[in-house]
């Protein structure tokens, strides 16, 4: 059996396999020099391959997107996945990959909830707040989710929980995260300091990240999402030395492409 262990595939792209479950998330695979279409006209260009392809993908349950951008959903992803692969997402993102052939795609309004089961194991995926931008911006930016991943068995608590926090920026109703779940396990966060036309930063950078790491309370997180396009500005080092600086560097575990995180029961 395969080792429960987060593997990180590069931009937001990990793979989750753990209590019998392998799930995907954000599932970019085009190449470096190949070109993210992010709506308006705006593209960006990859700068680093992922860790793989995705013929080399294991058996999947379920892919959880956080939202409907080329580089967390591209056409070599879409080209390759089972069309009956059940996608977890947004219910705009849901409807545009119904469209697409994709009809186990599951739309999930923020809090609410669905469960996938695997004989007396099962995980739970409820639907996090985000927002794609500042102020006003993020209404007309595609909805974003994040995504909170609770896996257990029969009738007990969750022996493992994963948040992970989609393309969002800092704003007020992040808070509510921790008071309706405390005690995340990990934390998958999404940074980057993403600028659109060099003017308008629509992911968290460094500052924001650490920002994140005290309101969510995690235990542990892991930085994806912050040098694979020329859209991000925001290094993962800026996160590093922000949360070094506020005393919480013992939260940080560090996953390069291709390396994997070992994920064992957390209570």
């Amino acid at each position: 059996m395969a080792e429960d262990a987060l593997t990180f595939v590069g931009n937001a792209t990990t793979i989750i396999r753990y209590g019998g479950f392998t799930l995907l998330t954000d599932p970019n695979f085009l190449r470096a020099g190949q070109y993210a279409h992010l709506g308006y006209g705006l593209r960006s260009k990859r700068l680093k391959d992922p860790a793989l392809r995705p013929e080399e993908l294991p058996d999947l349950d379920a892919v959880v997107l956080s939202h409907l951008h080329d580089d967390h959903w591209d056409r070599v992803a879409e080209g390759a996945l089972d069309r009956g692969l059940p996608v977890l997402t947004t219910p705009a993102a849901a409807r545009a990959l119904d469209g697409r052939g994709f009809g186990e795609s599951a739309g999930l309004a923020t809090w609410e909830s669905t469960r996938l089961t695997k004989g007396d194991r099962w995980v739970r995926v409820h639907a996090m707040p985000g927002r794609h931008g500042p102020g006003p911006l993020h209404r007309i930016l595609p909805p974003v989710m994040g995504a909170l991943l609770e896996f257990g068995a029969g009738d007990g608590e969750p022996d493992l929980r994963i948040y992970i926090s989609g393309d969002t920026v800092m704003y007020g109703g992040l808070a509510e995260i921790h008071r309706r779940h405390p005690g995340i396990d990990l934390g998958v966060v999404h940074l980057g300091g993403t600028r659109l036309l060099g003017l308008v930063t629509v992911t968290m950078d460094g500052r924001q990240g650490a920002d994140w790491l005290e309101t969510v309370r995690c235990a542990r997180a892991v930085p994806v999402h912050f040098d694979d396009y020329t859209v991000m500005k925001s290094p993962r080092s800026a996160f590093e030395a922000e949360v070094a600086r506020r005393g919480l560097g013992d939260r940080l575990r560090l996953v390069e492409r291709g390396e994997r995180l070992s994920l064992r029961p957390a209570r």
